[in-house]
C-alpha cells in the first residue's frame, strides 16, 4: 500500500503517482487516468471502462455477423 497526499494545484486538487507505479503501469505524462467512484471510495485507472463496454458490444457484433464480415473482407 503507498500513501500520498492531496495537494491544492491552482482552484483544483491532485496528488502524484510513485515512480515505481508510472513504470509498472507504463504511465506517460500527459495520459489520460480515469475515477472510478464505487462504494469504498474511488479508483484511478488508465484503463477507460467505457471503451470495455464499447469492446464488449463490438465482439457481439462480430460473433453474430461473423460470415457476414469474412464475405465482406473478401
Amino acid at each position: 500500500m503507498k500513501t500520498i497526499k492531496l495537494r491544492k494545484v491552482g482552484n483544483s486538487y491532485g496528488f502524484t503517482i510513485p515512480k515505481e507505479l508510472k513504470e509498472k503501469y507504463n504511465l506517460k505524462e500527459g495520459e489520460e487516468l480515469h475515477i472510478i467512484e464505487n462504494e469504498d471510495g474511488f479508483t484511478v485507472s488508465p484503463f477507460n471502462p467505457e471503451f470495455e463496454e464499447w469492446a464488449k458490444t463490438f465482439d457481439k457484433t462480430n460473433q453474430k455477423y461473423k460470415n457476414t464480415l469474412k464475405e465482406l473482407a473478401k
